[in-house]
């Protein structure tokens, strides 16, 4: 019996981080697939090699990490280059966050996944998918504000995401933290869930551990 886990996802500047960081400051295990992915393609990390010999040199920055405003670039004007970057990071992103699931300490363990809805192969994986929801007005002014980059620039990426409706349809759980959401709002909210969520990992553990 594995243990009990949650699947977090959600669009690009819903949130998802700040509902990380609430998850884990409560107790939770986190397992950040996109900070693996940060990782992976900082300078040094596993992922440069294999990604220079595909893609060319010019797709590493001057202080060796990914470029990635230069690999969106290729990949949002070619669907093959799209896979072959998912085919190296991928494998390298699955072993990393198996790795870390095993080492996690929490009360529960939460997956961040960015793309869980597009990659099809969470479901199975974990108990429950709870969706980060926003409306997209509100998604594109936080990423122009944390990122400078364009509404266009945006757009395209939001436009590779699955849309806020086939989130929301896989979702189990529904955080919303769209437009007028306060810090203390979005506490108030996940609080109730991670209330739960405890209380289920509580009785998944006791049916592992019998007489603990």
């Amino acid at each position: 019996m594995r243990r009990f886990s949650i699947g977090l996802t959600g669009g690009i500047g819903s949130g998802k981080t700040q509902v990380a960081e609430l998850l884990r400051a409560w107790g939770a295990a986190i397992v950040d697939t996109d900070v693996i992915s940060h990782a992976l393609t900082a300078p040094g990390g596993m992922a440069i090699e294999p990604l220079r010999r595909a893609f060319g040199s010019e797709i590493i920055a001057a202080d060796g990490a990914l470029d990635r405003g230069v690999m969106r670039a290729r990949v949002f004007a070619d669907p093959a280059v799209r896979r072959r970057l998912e085919a190296i990071l991928h494998p390298m992103i699955t072993a990393v966050t198996q790795e870390e699931a095993q080492r996690a300490q929490g009360d529960y363990l939460v997956y961040v996944v960015p793309l869980l809805v597009e990659s099809g192969r969470w479901r199975e994986r974990v108990d429950r998918v709870c969706v980060v929801d926003c409306d997209a007005t509100t998604q594109v002014a936080r990423v122009q504000a944390r990122s400078g980059l364009t509404p266009e620039a945006i757009a395209r990426i939001m436009s590779a995401q699955a849309s806020r409706d086939a989130r929301l349809a896989v979702a189990d759980d529904v955080v919303f933290n769209g437009a007028g959401t306060s810090l203390d709002d979005l506490a108030q909210r996940l609080w109730l869930l991670h209330a739960e969520w405890r209380r289920q990992a509580a009785r998944r553990q006791s049916l592992m551990c019998p007489g603990t």
